[in-house]
């Protein structure tokens, strides 16, 4: 049987309007972060002109698989695994396989208040080595802003996430900005979205990542 995150289900529709938005004239999207592979099949068959590269821990790539192979997409490869390692230097392993010049957009959905704050901070570090220049980057899910949480029920899904692990929970803003920043990604959007998420998107800027080359 699939793995299946009704999650995935619930907020696909709105996420993908603002891929829509955003990726139109992308090409190679690497999604970090896969889970399940559902929001991977959906929004390949939706955006047909982007490749769509799932990635995740090792152990959830069977699941991903069996998503992917029952649609049998043209632009979805096989999984990859990829992980924030908190190493020297920090970033994102094993290296995966880049398009010429690297990723044009890279996407992810609640992930940052599942991993350590230490593991957000090495996926930010790893980000310029995968990046084209004028990439951009999608992040979907919950976020604080000025120290405070956005909504009752957010906070109720804090307290829960620190139950189950004490090293999760949601994101500042504007702490998750100035890790962007070290990574010369600049915030151009922040979208409401249903149920008291956001999507943030930040783009890269060529001379910086000239630089950063």
């Amino acid at each position: 049987m699939k793995p299946n995150a009704p999650a995935c289900e619930r907020n696909r529709e709105p996420i993908l309007a603002v891929l829509r938005q955003y990726f139109g004239d992308r090409r190679h999207v690497l999604e970090i972060g896969s889970g399940t592979g559902q929001h991977a099949v959906h929004f390949a068959a939706a955006l047909p002109w982007l490749r769509w590269q799932a990635s995740d821990h090792p152990d959830t790539l069977a699941g991903i698989a069996q998503w992917l192979d029952e649609a049998a997409l043209p632009n979805t490869p096989a999984p990859i695994a990829l992980q924030a390692e908190v190493v020297q230097p920090p970033g994102l392993r094993p290296a995966p396989p880049l398009p010429r010049g690297g990723y044009d957009a890279v996407f992810s959905a609640n992930t940052l208040h599942i991993m350590g704050w230490p593991q957000v901070q090495a996926l930010f570090d790893g980000l310029p080595a995968l990046m084209g220049g004028d990439a951009l980057l999608v992040v979907y899910g919950p976020f604080n802003y000025d120290g405070r949480y956005s909504s009752d029920s957010n906070r109720e899904f804090d307290a829960w996430l620190q139950a189950r692990d004490a090293a999760s929970g949601i994101r500042d803003a504007a702490e998750v900005d100035a890790l962007a920043a070290r990574s010369c990604l600049r915030l151009v959007a922040d979208i409401a979205m249903p149920a008291n998420n956001r999507c943030r998107v930040w783009r890269r800027g060529r001379d910086h990542a000239a630089s950063r080359a």
